[in-house]
């Protein structure tokens, strides 16, 4: 049961109950207030009937009559009053209707003659007395109810006490239950939440089918969604640790060889030859060690979350064809064969400076992995123009889509999927060596090319297949990101 329909029932019930049992106890003070009052009815007539006579004697509607019998008839439970038609009292037991004075109004005494008048306190009774055809005086006759509002008022406070023990008892039941539904419960999630927060393990709480179980359920995919968050951080820092030793290892490289040729050329011995030539080494080193910083600038300033590239539109024809233009001329000086595939139509939304080092990285990676003589091939196209020489790469890779394809293919080998998963990891390298230093990007190119690629809103893969390993890049249409 739902925790909010448990605590309107709850609600209902403990508001209800005390209505209900305060009709009941005024039903039942009703029946037994019934039961009783018919009885003392009849009881109190049979009483006033019974003085009737004795009143109904013209004598004592004189001056200076002898009331002793009547005051023997009297008590603290039953008073009588005498008056004369002119509302004169001769005589009356009740204190409290002498307090007032000798006289009454004739209003007042003549009310409710002959009427067995009834109240909550007493029973009233008047009847005049006639002597000769003649109204001499009226008699009053009260009989005070006191037996019976003992016993009604005994009786309430009874049923009253009754209520208000079974209301304690069903406060005291909410109550438990209550603390068992929800403060429990509530405790022992806080508790778990206490403990994680510090870094302890917790076992999962089992899982309710009320609001505190979706509690429950969303702080466990929390946990979980914090854990995995943790896992991701702490392999980002080892992922950093390892870049800084390699890094460290990279520049340290150059440096010391730097060092080294500067020595050499501080001593003077050389000769001009050899200095032209360390001189040339000092540079590459340097040329080397500011590329690797650049690399490393980039792929900080990619890695925020909050960099974003600033994108414009182009003639997907126009600058793609420009974007591969210089590759087939610089292929062929290095020695290998190359083929160059170009089909694009359509605008598309590119940092075009970005856009070239992301090429520049992937042909600079197939070069260093390209043996002498192989081949190093070049496309962007869109799916329905997939050039022959792509070797079934296409078909190993994800499903076409829309849009535009860069792919950058070398002969030399084939590459397990591990290896073609991993090759975007910073400072991955293939042959798992530190020693082709020299070579652009030192293991950084390709995070940096990954990175590029999904600020466009593309995606990047690498396909090992026929002894061809290839790079392919996809990137939507302007109108369809």
């Amino acid at each position: 049961m739902k925790i909010k329909t448990w605590l309107l029932l709850t609600y209902l019930l403990v508001m209800l109950l005390p209505l209900a049992g305060g009709y009941g106890l005024y039903l039942s003070i009703t029946a037994y207030y019934q039961d009783k009052n018919v009885g003392e009815y009849f009881e109190k007539w049979s009483v006033m009937m019974d003085l009737k006579d004795t009143l109904s004697n013209p004598l004592l509607y004189q001056n200076e009559s002898n009331y002793e019998a009547i005051e023997m008839l009297t008590s603290n439970q039953l008073m009588i009053t005498l008056y004369a038609p002119n509302g004169r009292i001769f005589y009356s037991s009740n204190p409290l209707t002498m307090a007032t004075g000798n006289f009454e109004t004739r209003e007042a005494v003549f009310k409710d003659l002959y009427d067995f008048q009834q109240n909550y306190q007493t029973y009233v009774y008047k009847e005049p007395v006639y002597k000769n055809g003649e109204m001499i005086g009226i008699y009053k006759i009260t009989s005070l109810r006191t037996e019976w509002m003992e016993q009604v008022n005994n009786k309430a406070t009874l049923v009253a006490v009754s209520l208000l023990i079974f209301l304690c008892l069903l406060y005291v039941a909410v109550l438990y239950f209550l603390n068992r539904r929800l403060n429990v419960p509530m405790k022992m999630l806080m508790k778990q939440m206490s403990a994680f927060a510090k870094g302890e393990v917790t076992e999962p709480l089992p899982i309710r089918k009320d609001e505190l179980g979706e509690l429950t359920a969303s702080f466990h995919l929390m946990q979980q969604e914090i854990e995995t968050t943790r896992e991701k951080l702490n392999e980002e820092q080892r992922q950093k640790e390892f870049m800084i030793a390699s890094l460290s290892h990279d520049l340290k490289t150059p440096l010391t060889s730097i060092q080294a040729y500067a020595e050499s050329l501080r001593t003077g011995k050389l000769s001009e030859q050899e200095q032209q030539e360390y001189l040339e080494v000092i540079t590459t080193k340097s040329e080397y060690m500011k590329q690797l910083l650049e690399d490393l600038m980039m792929y900080t300033l990619l890695e925020s979350p909050s960099y974003e590239l600033e994108l414009v539109s182009v003639d997907g024809g126009e600058f793609f064809e420009m974007l591969l233009s210089d590759y087939d001329q610089i292929n062929k000086e290095k020695g290998f064969t190359t083929n160059i595939a170009l089909h694009v139509n359509g605008h598309y939304a590119i940092n075009p400076k970005q856009l070239m080092r992301v090429v520049d990285n992937l042909v600079a990676n197939a070069w260093t992995y390209t043996p002498p003589g192989g081949e190093v091939n070049i496309g962007a196209f869109e799916s329905p123009y997939i050039p022959t020489w792509c070797n079934g790469v296409m078909q190993v890779a994800e499903n076409e889509q829309a849009g535009v394809y860069i792919i950058v293919q070398n002969s030399g080998g084939m590459l397990s999927k591990e290896q073609c998963q991993r090759m975007f990891d910073p400072l991955y390298q293939i042959d798992q060596s530190r020693s082709n230093i020299g070579q652009r990007g030192a293991g950084l190119g390709l995070s940096i090319a990954r990175q590029i690629i999904e600020k466009h809103h593309g995606t990047i893969q690498a396909v090992s297949t026929n002894n061809h390993t290839a790079i392919i890049c996809w990137l939507p249409k302007e109108n369809e990101k």
